[in-house]
């Protein structure tokens, strides 16, 4: 009866069905000397979580022991100081923003006030042209890419009748 009471705990611990009770009965029963043959093999397991478990207390005696001799020092940072170097680091931003806007605002609006402006209309329409031109290329050259597309589709739909 004994047997069969702990092979189907076994059974359940391996399923991960056991209760805490149930998992201290296979640890007893695996750290006694009459442990069946064919459990044998479960022995180093319930054995070695013991071991591991009375190693860790022996660490956390150690460490309490440690740690009640030696004071702990706390440090104290200096609010003062930290606040004023992220003073000093806000207003050097804020500085550097404002120069590099001003700098960057002056060729920028002499730049926008001659956009689109030619006093002579010759000029004016081959600039257009230019501008129509490069545009015109830019759009055949999507067009031609579309072709591709669409021979890739054609292939497709041969290979993959739909």
């Amino acid at each position: 009866m004994e047997l069969n009471k702990i092979e189907n705990i076994l059974e359940k611990y391996f399923q991960g069905e056991t209760t805490i009770a149930e998992e201290n009965q296979l640890k007893e029963y695996f750290s006694s000397s009459d442990v069946a043959q064919h459990l044998e093999q479960y022995k180093p397991m319930f054995g070695y979580f013991s071991q591991v478990k009375q190693q860790q207390s022996t660490q956390n005696l150690e460490n309490l022991a440690l740690s009640e001799t030696i004071p702990l020092k706390t440090k104290k940072r200096n609010v003062a100081w930290l606040s004023i170097a992220a003073s000093v680091v806000v207003l050097l931003g804020i500085g550097t923003y404002l120069l590099v806007s001003e700098e960057s605002a002056a060729p920028a609006l002499t730049a926008q006030s001659e956009l689109g402006t030619y006093d002579n209309p010759e000029e004016a329409l081959k600039e257009t042209q230019k501008a129509l031109a490069l545009l015109s290329n830019n759009v055949n050259v999507g067009i031609e890419s579309m072709q591709y597309i669409k021979e890739y589709e054609q292939t497709k739909n041969k290979i993959f009748k739909q």
